[in-house]
């Protein structure tokens, strides 16, 4: 369907407070683009966000086409249908991190279709309170308009760098399982899927599908991993515009997973941050208050702010050289740096738009608009890089993959107490986590759609350091694929469709027990030729065998393997396959000091 995310995700009340695109700071380089061309739109690679998928493989396409009105999906799409070609969906931003945006068959002969000029909103309904808007429309856009017509999307995910269509597509959230719940697509009441058919169709070779409420095959179109069509529009159930007072309180992580699910179930948008290293912990009281409450606060959180250039190459030398020292003395020393000053500073949270004093203390009170998610390196004017999105690929700056998975609310207090004995053993490997923000827990609720989450949960979200070079083995390495192992086999976890590497994708189709089947069914309707499908997409759906794992020297350095033999560690320097510390069962590259 239409695009793509991975990843992690402001606007106000009209008549209250300036617009999100007035206000957000103007300081630096804004995203550069995702497609790049040799001849026009034709001869191109599709890239994600950070410049690299998950699998590291280019994704080179034939051309690609940006659509700017339903009409020239349709046509688009049924050009590439009576070709027999196949194609996939892209957007601006681009931020996942499988392959789901790369089209399926031989490189260099796929369509892509940009959504970055699918943007607008259709028509609004005040007294419904309900929006139709086009998929390609961005977060920020999304919200601003809504908030511009005194109306609210009640949750979203924190990043607001992504398209709805992407949102969509990949199940992305933020934190509530309140009334529907933190998924967006929950929230969503009707869609129109432009579609490939078999034969003619009025002289087309594509036809448009609308799906309004109710309708049974919603419940695969709501998150479709972007194989059933493209999406040309989504209505969405609003709410009227709300205020929200938000406080983080900072303790110990003594005790904490006995009563996570008691604070979830008692926060409306309380999220809880895990610090494992340091044994800190930081619950978001994060409540729904009335509009008459006083407060102009924002959330510009510091990961998506403008960031100085040379502080962002530094600060990625600084890790490559832990890494190639295994210093994790002064990779601790950092991250319990960065904490401190994350926390001195309300995490990113502003009292007033516009203050220079910025955080001034608790609670930070504002319009929903304004807290839900950030992302002001959006906004910025081009200044020859000096300042950008940190994890920009056209600087060697920030670069880290994303492990992001759910674990039922009836198993989230014995995983956290394993991940405690795993951390227990050896405090210090857990830095390279902590580094990066620690460990970000948030709730979801249990979704009818077919490939969503089939319980209430916890997500957890945890980034990473990753090299660049897929060869080299990481510092601490089998401490994450111990606990990416420990959720995805002993607690049946299921991943987050934009995120995670490929042995996380294993055994979907038995956990979601049925779902998968009924999913393939509307996929087969709606696309008989199996043109927005990939190779990917058939494994993970259980279509076809291989694609998954791969067996190979070295396959588990980035997850296309789990070892069962030395030679998938690199054994030369000094990985080796062994069991897990706490869990058994799992088989984790282990760094072991040979004495010659």
């Amino acid at each position: 369907m239409s695009s793509f995310v991975s990843c992690v995700a402001c606007s106000f009340l009209f008549g209250l407070v300036s617009l999100i695109s007035r206000t957000a700071p103007v300081t630096g380089s804004p995203p550069g683009p995702v497609v790049h061309c040799a001849n026009g739109n034709a001869d191109c690679v599709v890239e994600n966000g950070i410049g690299a998928f998950s699998d590291r493989r280019t994704c080179w396409v034939a051309a690609v086409a940006y659509p700017t009105t339903e009409d020239e999906l349709l046509l688009i799409v049924s050009n590439a249908s009576k070709a027999n070609q196949k194609m996939k969906v892209v957007t601006r931003y681009s931020h996942n991190l499988p392959r789901l945006c790369c089209p399926g068959g031989h490189p260099g002969t796929g369509l892509a279709i940009s959504t970055e000029k699918l943007n607008r909103v259709v028509r609004v309904d005040p007294e419904s309170m309900r929006m139709t808007v086009e998929s390609g429309i961005a977060l920020y856009e999304l919200i601003e308009a809504a908030a511009a017509n005194g109306l609210a999307l009640p949750t979203s995910p924190y990043w607001l760098g992504l398209s709805l269509g992407g949102v969509l597509s990949t199940g992305a959230h933020g934190s509530s399982i309140f009334g529907k719940g933190s998924a967006v697509h929950e929230y969503v009441v009707g869609m129109r899927i432009v579609v490939p058919t078999a034969s003619s169709v009025d002289g087309r070779f594509a036809e448009v599908i609308s799906l309004e409420e109710g309708h049974p095959d919603l419940l695969a179109a709501k998150v479709s991993l972007g194989v059933l069509g493209a999406i040309s529009q989504v209505t969405l159930q609003m709410e009227p515009m709300f205020k929200r007072s938000i406080t983080n309180e900072a303790g110990s992580d003594s005790g904490f997973e006995d009563h996570i699910e008691r604070f979830g179930r008692s926060t409306e948008f309380g999220d809880v941050t895990w610090y494992p290293s340091q044994g800190k912990v930081v619950h978001r009281v994060d409540v729904r208050v009335p509009l008459s409450e006083p407060g102009n606060g924002q959330n510009d959180a510091s990961p998506f702010r403008a960031q100085s250039s040379s502080m962002v190459v530094s600060t990625r030398k600084t890790e490559e050289e832990h890494e190639a020292t295994m210093n994790t003395t002064g990779r601790c020393l950092i991250a319990r740096e960065r904490m401190k000053n994350t926390l001195s500073r309300g995490n990113g949270l502003r009292n007033n738009i516009g203050s220079p004093a910025g955080f001034t203390g608790y609670p930070v009170v504002g319009n929903h608009s304004n807290l839900q998610a950030a992302g002001s390196c959006l906004f910025d004017k081009e200044n020859g890089l000096r300042t950008v999105c940190a994890w920009d690929p056209r600087i060697h700056g920030s670069f880290t993959h994303q492990m992001a998975f759910s674990i039922s609310m009836a198993n989230i207090s014995n995983f956290i107490k394993d991940v405690k004995k795993l951390r227990n053993m050896a405090p210090d490997s857990f830095c390279g986590v902590d580094w990066y923000n620690g460990m970000q827990l948030r709730f979801i609720r249990a979704s009818t759609a077919y490939v969503a989450k089939t319980s209430d949960c916890v997500e957890i979200d945890i980034t990473y350091y990753r090299g660049h070079d897929p060869a080299q083995p990481r510092l601490n390495e089998d401490v994450l694929e111990e606990i990416e192992q420990m959720w995805l086999f002993k607690y049946g976890g299921l991943p987050h469709w934009a995120k995670n590497r490929n042995i996380c994708f294993l055994g979907m189709k038995e956990k979601l027990d049925g779902r998968i089947e009924k999913f393939v069914k509307v996929m087969k309707k709606f696309d008989p030729k199996g043109l927005f499908s990939s190779e990917w997409s058939d494994s993970v759906l259980g279509l076809q065998e291989k694609g998954l794992v791969i067996d190979k020297p070295g396959c588990a350095l980035e997850g296309f393997c789990i070892c069962s033999l030395d030679s998938h560690c690199g054994p030369e320097k000094g990985y080796f396959c062994r069991p897990g510390h706490v869990y058994k069962e799992a088989r984790v590259c282990r760094y072991e000091k040979r004495i010659v």
